[in-house]
């Protein structure tokens, strides 16, 4: 295992490099009239190795557009991101394994065909469109605004466990919506799978053994068919990062995506290098995680690996 997760850094730490060259690519990108006014504000352009130990040290330089530091201007924003990714990340596991495991279990049943109706429901329908729906329900029927991820009064305040709960209690809200496309196609990658899986020998020969039907299922079929899961978590933490752009703008939440968007229509190409940087930076460390999760759940994968 060790050595698989010395590998795994090793492939890591290119890509990051790798990553790092595009960021700084980036800022060079755009025709050079906003160069002079980011000039003003800090008297040359960094090369890339002065860039680089700037993130390294979190000494990003300012905004052109918001005339403040780009650390400060972050800050924040990235743990509001990090926290409404990773919820929502929990979200789509929690209800898409149980949910794709019972479907397939009662294939063509009646609940079979229920959850099979509200998956492609919640894969059809964008984000955006489901947010302003129950932004509406919820304004019309019950008068609760559910724009923004904290109360008036904890908006410009420090982060303390008051704060937090607050979020919690607006956070609900945008995590099932930015849930449920992820949640409706891991349930149909999860059912799939795992009757796929069903249906090979070593199924039978341990029911035939007399093992309990649910532990059979969960103790070999189930955690093989969730291999894919697991190995496309990257790819949904990406999903989710994009996702999350359009309903931070709808909503109104403060994170990394409206600021990103900001960013880019005002050419302010340097806060938005660093937020390309910080935001693949966070895709590959869930990549790199989903990883390690993949060889511990299944040792075929650190063997082959």
């Amino acid at each position: 295992m060790n050595n698989f997760i010395f590998r795994r850094f090793l492939i890591f730490i290119p890509m990051l490099f790798m990553t790092s060259l595009f960021s700084y690519a980036f800022i060079q990108a755009p025709p050079a009239d906003f160069r002079p006014d980011y000039q003003s504000e800090r008297g040359y352009v960094d090369p890339y190795v002065g860039w680089v130990w700037g993130v390294l040290t979190w000494d990003l330089g300012r905004s052109s557009k918001y005339r403040m530091p780009i650390g400060d201007l972050v800050r924040d924003r990235a743990v509001n991101t990090v926290i409404l990714v990773g919820l929502t990340i929990l979200f789509t596991w929690s209800v898409a394994i149980p949910i794709g495991i019972l479907s397939a279990v009662k294939q063509y049943s009646l609940l079979d065909y229920i959850f099979t109706f509200i998956s492609y429901i919640g894969v059809g329908t964008p984000n955006f469109l489901l947010a302003l729906i129950v932004m509406f329900l919820l304004l019309d029927q019950f008068g609760l605004n559910v724009t923004g991820l904290f109360s008036d009064e904890y908006i410009r305040a420090p982060w303390s466990f008051a704060k937090l709960g607050d979020m919690l209690k607006h956070i609900w809200v945008p995590v099932i919506i930015l849930g449920t496309d992820g949640t409706a196609r891991l349930t149909r990658i999860v059912r799939a799978n795992l009757l796929d899986e069903l249906s090979k020998p070593y199924v039978d020969t341990a029911r035939s053994k007399g093992l309990p039907e649910w532990k059979l299922i969960l103790k070999y079929p189930a955690r093989i068919a969730l291999n894919p899961v697991v190995s496309t978590a990257g790819l949904e933490l990406a999903e989710v990062f994009s996702g999350s752009l359009i309903l931070a703008t709808v909503m109104n939440l403060p994170t990394l995506g409206p600021l990103l968007l900001d960013s880019l229509l005002s050419k302010d190409m340097y806060l938005a290098s660093t937020l390309l940087l910080i935001t693949t930076f966070l895709i590959m460390i869930g990549m790199l995680i989903s990883d390690i999760v993949l060889a511990l759940i299944d040792p075929r994968i650190n063997i082959k690996a």
